[in-house]
């Protein structure tokens, strides 16, 4: 659980939801929280994120005795309803760098597989230095919380997991520099940008390119939280371990050091062509070890654990849409 520190996110308790803030597995409700009575819910609360982030580290600092509840006795839901979501694709050296190592290239011919691999990671980090990050959006709707089913859509043959940080916006957001990148974060938290492989090129319109909409919008396909770590507690985000275990095995198991575009430089992108907003999330990209690189895809009754450092950890278990009770 959040220890020492607190988190922001969204619970039900008696058939109730509210905005909360959780510290040393007790739940508050911030609208009932002195001076916050207004934010009851999330997107709320980091619309206006450098009054409420004063607020709460004050009040926190000293917790009130009453009004709390036990974390065990509420349902975490999705701690964050936003209006936008960025994503990045091929965004760490391994992972990519595997990928381009196993395709064919009359330049690696001859090669040993360390050495294509070595010619790959060089090809990376000059990606890093000059290069620009690849961004995509995905819809708000594919949303879910931090133990509620992925639902694999009919006919889909390979969904994949793809475990990543994600990052919250706190302030508008255009044009930043990346000095400056990481002064418009309000936290940070988990997310699993689930992908359906086999959907991702339309075989009737090969030059268009990728289809995200069929492959990464269905609903469930964005597993959230369980809550957002305020910024103030991830001193670095490039130093977070990512592990995603599916039926207990260890899939995913690799460093945010490992990105090609840090946190900073994504943002820097990202606002230099869109505008973006209080309550946005970035998703930063996916280490090495998707079901693709396993060969081995989300089927119904598996049980998907993603966990990153600091942030808690996410447990879903997979349906077939047929199974689905609405």
């Amino acid at each position: 659980m959040v220890s020492q520190h607190h988190a922001i996110g969204t619970a039900t308790h008696r058939g109730r939801s509210f905005a909360c803030v959780i510290q040393d597995d007790r739940v508050w409700d911030i609208a009932s929280l002195p001076g916050l009575a207004r934010f009851g819910d999330t997107l709320a609360i980091f619309e206006a994120w450098d009054e409420v982030d004063a607020k709460l580290s004050a009040i926190m600092a000293a917790p009130p005795a009453d009004g709390a509840v036990d974390l065990a006795d509420v349902r975490l839901e999705a701690p964050l309803r936003p209006r936008q979501i960025v994503c990045s694709g091929a965004n760490y050296r391994k992972h990519v760098a595997e990928l381009s190592a196993k395709q064919p290239d009359p330049a690696t011919e001859g090669l040993t597989s360390e050495e294509r691999l070595a010619r790959a990671m060089v090809m990376m980090d000059e990606r890093a230095r000059t290069g620009t990050p690849y961004a995509f959006v995905k819809l708000p709707s594919a949303v879910t919380g931090p133990y509620d089913r992925i639902i694999l859509p009919r006919g889909a043959a390979e969904p994949d997991w793809e475990l990543e940080l994600g990052v919250v916006i706190g302030r508008p957001a255009r044009n930043v520099s990346r000095t400056d990148a990481l002064s418009v974060v309000a936290g940070y938290l988990v997310t699993n940008d689930i992908t359906v492989r086999d959907r991702v090129y339309r075989p009737d319109l090969k030059a268009i390119g990728t289809d995200w909409l069929s492959s990464k919008c269905a609903e469930t396909f964005l597993p959230t939280g369980p809550w957002i770590v305020p910024a103030r507690f991830v001193p670095d985000p490039q130093n977070l371990r990512i592990t995603l275990a599916l039926n207990g095995r260890i899939m995913q198991d690799d460093s945010t050091a490992d990105m090609i575009f840090d946190v900073a430089r994504q943002i820097e992108y990202v606002s230099s062509r869109v505008r973006l907003l209080p309550g946005d999330i970035l998703c930063t990209g996916s280490p090495a070890g998707n079901g693709t690189h396993h060969q081995r895809f989300l089927r119904p009754g598996d049980v998907v654990e993603g966990t990153i450092t600091g942030l808690g950890t996410q447990t879903l278990t997979c349906v077939a849409e047929s199974d689905r009770m609405d």
